[in-house]
């Protein structure tokens, strides 16, 4: 959750459009390379999107994707797909991918710039 707020916080300030949910959270006594850049407030930039169905990940995955979800409050999961709804190009892949901001449940921005966007589509 920590990481969460500071990539939140850190790509609003920063004026990405994106607010980034790690998949796989880091445990809370340590921090990331990734999370010790954007702290001092450097920035990743999205240089590669990848969008992903929770259905097609691994069982491990889908495992970890349903905890995020569990421990993520509404706001946050709002404040996420306005962000993405804000960005036109993250829209477009989205939809070249048969989904919408409202299916996405998880976004990770890593250390390279590959934003992977998680979604759940509604059947």
């Amino acid at each position: 959750m920590k990481r969460t707020i500071i990539l939140a916080a850190t790509l609003a300030l920063a004026g990405t459009p994106v607010l980034a949910q790690s998949a796989q959270p880091a445990p809370q006594a340590q921090t990331t390379p990734q999370e010790q850049t954007q702290a001092s407030g450097q920035r990743t930039q999205i240089r590669a999107v990848s969008i992903v169905d929770v259905s097609d990940l691994p069982a491990e995955s889908q495992t970890q994707i349903s905890q995020i979800e569990a421990d993520r409050s509404q706001d946050q999961l709002e404040a996420l797909r306005t962000s993405i709804e804000g960005s036109p190009a993250l829209v477009d892949a989205l939809e070249k991918q048969g989904a919408t901001p409202s299916d996405v449940v998880a976004a990770s921005l890593n250390e390279t710039g590959t934003l992977t966007v998680v979604t759940r589509k509604e059947t």
